[in-house]
């Protein structure tokens, strides 16, 4: 048990007066008689339990005053410690997020297929420092590594498409990915950046990037999304939303040789399925044990202590007005 104000402890010394007063108030009470012979007191006799019941009541007072002293004191259920060891990493996802991810060769689109997965990449790993980073025409961070999940997949919802301006800065994303981790106390440290583009924008060239993640420790999975060939892309035209059909161009290359320089490794997502599995495989490859240590919340417990109080009052009242009634 621990106190959230301790220092009131020290009003405890406040009963050692008390019970001097007790003491030196009792003896100055007690008449004197003066006899010739204590032989007539000597008789043999039962002495009555009154006499030793007597301090009762001052025994009962003391202790509730005590306890009155531990409950200003706000004792608190004492925290439950525990070091663990867990399967655990930190991980930045970079997303592009430009306007190109709303083709529909992954359903409904690549973009949502791409943060569903996501999702459930990070509901299964829960000791995980997860944080994101969206790029398309320039970066941004979505959500700093952080292990409230919850709140990251709130964050994950307000993602969309022209957020930012338009364009694909594989490198930018990359670099600004490489800053929110770089710092990370953790063992292994990994980005996953997924595209389905080409760089064409942002001041910061992909391979430059990797070289900066490599001198961090710092391994990047690169993911390409996008089926071979053809896939139909939306267009906003006056008879409303038509379907045209568009070239599929990834910058495979560029992006195995992020793969490779990282440490990392190269995957390529055509549909929903090998989307899943490219998590799953990331899944299984990032497992680091980790000492983590676990804790429980303070929990309150004067309110044991402050029906102890009343109940030793309540005992004191009833034995003053009743067994140990003074008689005038």
């Amino acid at each position: 048990m621990i106190f959230a104000n301790p220092t009131y402890l020290y009003l405890l010394l406040l009963l050692i007066p008390l019970i001097g007063w007790y003491s030196w108030k009792l003896r100055k009470s007690q008449a004197s008689l003066q006899i010739s012979s204590s032989q007539a007191f000597l008789v043999s006799g039962a002495t009555s339990y009154k006499v030793y019941l007597r301090h009762l009541p001052f025994v009962l007072r003391m202790a509730a005053i005590a306890l009155l002293i531990i409950v200003l004191a706000r004792p608190q259920s004492t925290n439950s410690w525990q070091n663990s060891s867990t399967e655990g990493i930190d991980i930045i996802l970079a997303m592009d997020i430009s306007s190109s991810m709303l083709a529909q060769d992954l359903k409904p689109d690549r973009l949502e297929a791409a943060k569903d997965v996501a999702a459930s990449f990070i509901n299964g790993r829960p000791s995980d420092n997860v944080g994101l980073v969206v790029f398309s025409g320039e970066s941004f961070t979505q959500c700093p590594l952080t292990t409230d999940h919850t709140v990251l997949l709130n964050l994950f919802k307000d993602i969309k498409s022209g957020m930012i301006n338009d364009g694909t800065a594989i490198g930018l994303g990359l670099a600004n990915a490489v800053s929110r981790i770089k710092d990370s106390q953790a063992i292994s440290k990994v980005i996953i950046l997924l595209t389905d583009g080409s760089n064409n924008m942002g001041e910061i060239a992909p391979v430059t990037a990797a070289d900066i993640a490599k001198a961090f420790g710092i391994r990047v999975y690169t993911i390409g999304v996008g089926t071979k060939g053809m896939a139909p892309y939306p267009f906003q035209t006056a008879f409303g939303i038509q379907y045209q059909n568009i070239p599929v161009e990834i910058d495979e290359s560029t992006l195995k040789q992020i793969a490779t320089t990282t440490g990392g490794q190269y995957f390529r997502a055509t549909d929903n399925t090998s989307l899943k599995s490219i998590y799953a495989e990331i899944d299984r490859m990032e497992k680091t044990k980790i000492s983590v240590q676990e804790f429980s919340k303070k929990q309150e417990e004067y309110k044991e202590w402050a029906l102890l109080i009343f109940a030793l009052l309540l005992l004191e009242l009833l034995l003053r007005n009743t067994l140990l009634r003074n008689i005038p």
